[in-house]
């Protein structure tokens, strides 16, 4: 499990208002259930507040007045009013439920369409771990804000309302001192807000480290086990752990100290009241009822001050969440499509590089003033040490890449003209590690043209070479090929990747080292199987074994971003330059592999 050295974007550790004002913008296309959830929640808020109001009027006009009707009829008066609450508060929470669930789903969706249009440079530098960790828990943090942070906000703040209206309805100088206590209320709250937010913060980034190590040790399962790496592994990850419970305890410590600071300056506005409002009663200037009911509005205001607190705390864990979510959903495809772009209809073309320059990394240069050109039809193979340029040539045709000066043509078009979709959708690409989804063979098969029938389906298979060991397995083109196809063998997986690529019908085919991992019997399947793939298109091989490139019409030999040799196969085995040595000392290994194996 190695460290990882990726660097999230920093986030200023000041309260962004444009950030909430996002999140709740995610309510847009559900304002009607918005609205309906926050009236309910209103009408809550103001029945709790006049539920305190009638107990004042019990208390004085029922009891102290001994007036039994009257006491009946308030007493009625409640028991309706409980009776409707009831109803609404069933309703709030059914419809915050509805709330979460949609603008989760509307944000995972958005985040998905958005990581379908970035360009492979994203991913190069992103750790799957990371972008697992805002699309799941990150999206999920916000989902609560907008629902149960928006009840308690709403709820709390009405309360707060509601409860200084009515104790200034019954006593408005008593009321003022209550209020006078407030804004110390609200500046506790901004000091707390700054030091939650720092720290929630470094508890995202961090849990974002350990995602990220988790899918690195999970997918890495195999190499760990077979290096013994286990407890390393764990050490490693437990140091990550011990990080993330440290930053996590410093914020819950932070957001637990906020509550009884709220509670004490609480209990000043209580000992107010009391010392107040008792020489009020006693010169007659409030009633007893009125002295009850403003000990219970400001109790009413304690809770909903304490609960907002709380939500404060978590509302600066779920804008850390945002932060991220929103800077990936902002993040620039840096290979999009020109206003201008069009589709041509066909690719089947000539293609062109012309003096490219190309860098994965600024100032360390892949390809170097490279020119090439292959004909419409034509089959090639690039050969050549490893980090020579080769897959970063296929890379480029198939738009993943763009150069980073020089010029690439489709029938002398610049390819950027065209639109991703008219070039990418039109290339069949077999990858020396071929990659199958969770599904059957025949749903992987289909991958390549999702509207294609089951006989066209089986066609592929068979051109492919495939459909003899699907035929031979127990459910055929329905055997389940488990996660990333590890059900199945490596030949087994290529040929359904030949299979998935003739389906789609491209008009440029790519084979990228798809026969270097895999036995004879298999290579000799995938060969036959070519032929028929690559008659009448642009074929483009990158190849390990030389041996099976003899048959293709030309042959590059790359080198260091260069063409330094090309040819067919017999001229340049005639030359005796450098594919004559890289030809002779695999034959010679191939060979004395072959004579060890038939000792042994």
């Amino acid at each position: 499990m190695p460290d990882l050295h990726y660097e999230e974007e920093e986030f200023s550790t000041q309260f962004s208002g444009k950030t909430l004002i996002r999140i709740i913008s995610l309510l847009k296309s559900h304002w009607k259930w918005a609205a309906g959830f926050i009236l309910l929640i209103g009408l809550v808020s103001v029945q709790d507040s006049f539920f305190t109001y009638i107990g004042k009027l019990i208390i004085d006009q029922g009891i102290m007045a001994r007036d039994s009707l009257r006491l009946t009829q308030l007493i009625g008066l409640y028991g309706a009013l409980a009776a409707v609450q009831v109803f609404a508060v069933f309703g709030f929470i059914y419809l915050a439920g509805i709330l979460g669930e949609r603008v989760q789903y509307d944000l995972r969706k958005e985040m998905f369409n958005h990581l379908q249009d970035l360009s492979f440079s994203y991913f190069d530098r992103t750790p799957v771990g990371w972008i697992m960790s805002r699309v799941t828990s990150d999206s999920g943090k916000i989902s609560e804000l907008v629902t149960w942070g928006l009840i308690d906000l709403t709820w709390s703040s009405l309360n707060i309302v509601t409860a200084v209206i009515f104790m200034l309805i019954i006593n408005w100088k008593l009321a003022l001192v209550v209020l006078a206590i407030i804004p110390l209320m609200i500046l506790t709250a901004v000091q707390f807000q700054k030091r939650i937010l720092f720290q929630f913060r470094g508890v995202r980034r961090l849990n974002s480290k350990i995602t990220a190590a988790y899918n690195e040790n999970i997918t890495g399962v195999r190499i760990v086990k077979a290096l013994c790496r286990e407890e390393q592994n764990l050490n490693e990850f437990s140091q990550k752990s011990h990080e993330l419970y440290w930053a996590s305890y410093r914020a819950a410590w932070l957001s637990a100290l906020f509550l009884p600071c709220t509670q004490i300056i609480g209990s000043l506005a209580l000992g107010a009241i009391i010392w107040y409002g008792g020489l009020q009663n006693l010169s007659g200037g409030m009633t007893l009822g009125g002295i009850q009911a403003f000990i219970s509005y400001v109790a009413f205001m304690l809770w909903p001050i304490q609960e907002m607190a709380r939500v404060w705390a978590s509302m600066q864990s779920s804008l850390a969440s945002a932060e991220r979510v929103f800077s990936l959903i902002d993040s620039v495809p840096e290979i999009r499509d020109q206003e201008s772009a069009y589709d041509p209809g066909t690719i089947r073309s000539a293609i062109s590089f012309e003096h490219v320059d190309f860098y994965y990394e600024q100032g360390k240069p892949v390809l170097k003033d490279f020119n090439l050109c292959i004909r419409q039809g034509e089959s090639i193979a690039l050969v050549g040490p490893t980090g020579g340029g080769k897959s970063t040539i296929i890379n480029l045709i198939c738009r993943f890449y763009e150069p980073s000066s020089g010029e690439i043509y489709f029938d002398g078009v610049d390819y950027r003209r065209l639109t991703l979709h008219s070039i990418q959708s039109r290339i069949g690409i077999v990858l020396q590690t071929p990659h199958l989804f969770s599904g059957s063979i025949g749903e992987n098969i289909r991958y390549g043209r999702l509207d294609a029938t089951p006989e066209e389906i089986e066609e592929a298979a068979r051109l492919s070479k495939a459909l003899d060991f699907i035929m031979n397995l127990e459910k055929g083109y329905e055997e389940e090929v488990g996660e990333g196809g590890n059900l199945l063998s490596v030949g087994q997986k290529q040929l359904i990747s030949l299979a998935r690529a003739v389906l789609s019908e491209p008009d440029i085919f790519i084979m990228d080292e798809a026969t270097s991992s895999i036995d004879t019997l298999t290579e000799s399947l995938i060969q036959q199987g070519l032929k028929a793939v690559m008659a009448g298109r642009t074929s483009i091989i990158i190849a390990h074994r030389l041996s099976t490139i003899k048959q293709v019409d030309r042959i590059l030999v790359v080198e260091d971003g260069r063409i330094v040799e090309e040819g067919d196969h017999l001229s340049l085995i005639k030359a005796k330059g450098r594919y004559y040595s890289l030809y002779t000392q695999q034959f010679r290994r191939e060979h004395t592999r072959d004579w060890d194996r038939s000792m042994d």
